[in-house]
């Protein structure tokens, strides 16, 4: 201890603060001159955690919730992710959706009373910051206390904010929550993870006529100002931090698919309101199907909402019963039909669509227009229901009661995925009773479980939550480092995800794992990512290449994607997912070590 005793009064306080808090060992407190400076009991971490839980649990709101876990977040990392992880089930919902729609709704008059930081909780990016963008990577490089090249950035601009809409700088809190999903759920590094929002403006009146918004107040900007300055942002992020994995989020439609269009071929990056979104509702199809009684070529699936979620979902559907059951693009294709504020669409409609729903545009379909999804349910009588709308209650009980009709020697598979709950298209309880309990159910928010009136059994809903899904693809390429994240390699997550399921959960008829596994399934579909990526080539660590080829999955084809992978590679995986330290001892000691790497 005697190494450190001369460290100022001040920094000892931020060590109390930051680092162990009550769980300082008493010898240390007397090295860092805090006697009588704190309380006299010294604690383990349990103990913290049992004051954290309990204080987190006597917020009556979520949003109160939401405000005590990020200010724990700022002063103490080990133990907030020492309390998500181990409540998790309970704690997701907070950090993330669906409570974190409300925390971006008032960030701008949260922000400056739950990021009690010495260092910035990210980078706010003007459109004037753009010509500076490398003194302003610089500006939090040299704020971070850890000095770790980031290896993981969610960046947003705030315009299409879950269902929520344009929010501007608001938005700021999803690339956060998400970044902790990345950390609880499989293990990467919080101290190498960089939330970031361009606040290139905002086109909403509300935000800027309100005096407490904390954003840019101008319109956004048009298509050549904004691709031009995302463009710069994202060449010094690359050029600063060579191996950066970039995810996209929550940009508007059309910049979704532009920016995934002009980035994913040649750096590091995903999308994943189109990829993720659609990654993890495949796995959830892939068990709806063998559950459902019609064969997955004869499927007949309705979307509603045709936005870059609704279409990346459809396109991912598309190429699994293409690589599936060896079927040609447009026999694949045929088998969907999209519903969106016009009704149903056509080629023949009258409207331009468009560019991202020209693929889906049906051209079989004559004289016959459908104004609505009640008109589109009769006329294609689908097999199918899946919801990206936004629209609230979207699914009426006249909605659900058809589709049960419509399916009597089949389970109806309905998919509400909007979130929040705000804009479900229906709920799980609805789903239950309006198809006597034979429906095939995932949502995109949580519902809690439904208890069957006649017989009392207790069913739980399937949730098609992206954190199943983008945490394993973030921790796969940080630690592979493939060139690029290909189709193939998101497909082999969702096989692996729909593999993933125990034989409880497959006896009860679920179709996704639980999600108090879910480090343990991160894990599972992390390895089968760096396996598919090594399969292909796409490999720059060598490590990970040795390791692939040297334990070949049983069964697996390389020409083929199984999602397998064998357990010398999840092993090597776990090997490398961040904890929480364990011990207070080990806690203190990374702790000093990076404030005092010269000393050790």
């Amino acid at each position: 201890m005697s190494e450190i005793v001369g460290r100022s009064r001040r920094n000892s306080i931020e060590l109390v603060g930051a680092k162990a808090g009550t769980a300082i060992p008493a010898e240390m407190r007397q090295a860092l001159n805090l006697r009588g400076l704190v309380p006299a009991s010294v604690e383990d971490f349990t103990k913290q955690e049992m004051r954290a839980y309990q204080q987190l649990m006597s917020k009556p709101v979520g949003l109160e919730r939401y405000e005590f876990l990020a200010n724990l977040r700022c002063i103490n990392v080990n133990l907030f992710f020492r309390l998500v992880m181990n409540h998790f089930k309970e704690i997701a919902p907070i950090i993330y959706t669906p409570t974190v729609g409300e925390a971006c709704l008032n960030y701008s008059h949260i922000y400056p009373f739950i990021y009690p930081c010495h260092t910035s909780v990210g980078l706010f990016i003007t459109l004037n910051d753009v010509d500076n963008i490398d003194s302003v990577i610089e500006n939090y490089c040299q704020s971070m206390t850890e000095h770790n090249d980031p290896e993981i950035t969610v960046i947003t601009d705030g315009s299409r904010i879950l269902g929520l809409g344009d929010l501007g700088i608001n938005g700021m809190a999803i690339p956060i929550g998400k970044l902790q999903l990345y950390v609880a759920a499989a293990g990467l590094n919080p101290a190498r993870t960089l939330p970031i929002v361009l606040d290139f403006g905002t086109d909403s009146k509300k935000y800027q006529n309100d005096p407490l918004y904390l954003g840019t107040r101008q319109p956004r900007p048009d298509d050549e100002t904004f691709y031009d300055a995302t463009g710069k942002v994202l060449s010094a992020l690359y050029h600063a931090f060579p191996d950066l994995l970039v995810q996209f989020e929550d940009f508007s439609t059309d910049h979704a698919f532009g920016l995934l269009d002009q980035w994913r071929n040649k750096a590091l990056c995903f999308n994943d309101d189109i990829q993720g979104t659609g990654s993890v509702i495949l796995a959830g199809f892939i068990s709806a199907v063998e559950q459902a009684g019609v064969s997955p070529t004869d499927q007949r699936i309705l979307f509603v909402g045709a936005g870059s979620a609704g279409v990346g979902v459809a396109k991912q559907l598309v190429e699994y019963v293409m690589l599936e059951y060896n079927i040609s693009e447009e026999q694949a294709k045929a088998m969907f039909w999209f519903v969106d504020s016009r009704g149903m669409i056509t080629a023949n409609r009258g409207d331009k669509l468009a560019a991202h729903k020209v693929y889906f545009a049906r051209h079989d379909n004559g004289d016959t227009q459908c104004s609505n999804l009640e008109e589109a349910l009769e006329y294609v009588k689908p097999t199918a229901l899946i919801g990206l709308s936004t629209i609230y209650k979207a699914f009426s009980e006249k909605i659900l009661n058809r589709m049960n009709e419509l399916n009597q020697t089949a389970r109806p598979i309905i998919f509400p995925l909007s979130n929040p709950e705000s804009k479900a298209e229906c709920t799980f309880e609805e789903a239950m009773r309006c198809t006597n309990n034979r429906v095939l159910f995932a949502s995109g928010t949580a519902f809690p479980e439904y208890t069957i009136p006649e017989t009392g059994e207790v069913r739980v809903p399937a949730q098609g939550n992206n954190m199943y899904v983008f945490p394993p693809i973030g921790l796969g390429a940080t630690l592979c480092k493939p060139t690029r994240i290909t189709d193939t390699m998101i497909y082999a997550v969702s096989k692996a995800l729909a593999n993933s399921l125990d034989e409880k959960e497959r006896a009860r008829g679920e179709l996704y794992p639980r999600i108090e596994r879910i480090r343990d399934v991160a894990a599972r579909l992390t390895a089968a990512f760096i396996t598919q990526a090594v399969h292909e080539g796409n490999v720059r660590d060598q490590h990970w290449v040795d390791i692939v080829e040297a334990n070949m999955p049983e069964g697996a084809n390389t020409k083929a994607v199984s999602g397998l992978f064998t357990k010398r590679v999840l092993g090597e995986v776990k090997a490398l997912m961040w904890e929480p330290a364990s011990s207070v001892e080990q806690y203190m000691f990374e702790a000093i070590t990076f404030e005092n790497p010269d000393e050790f």
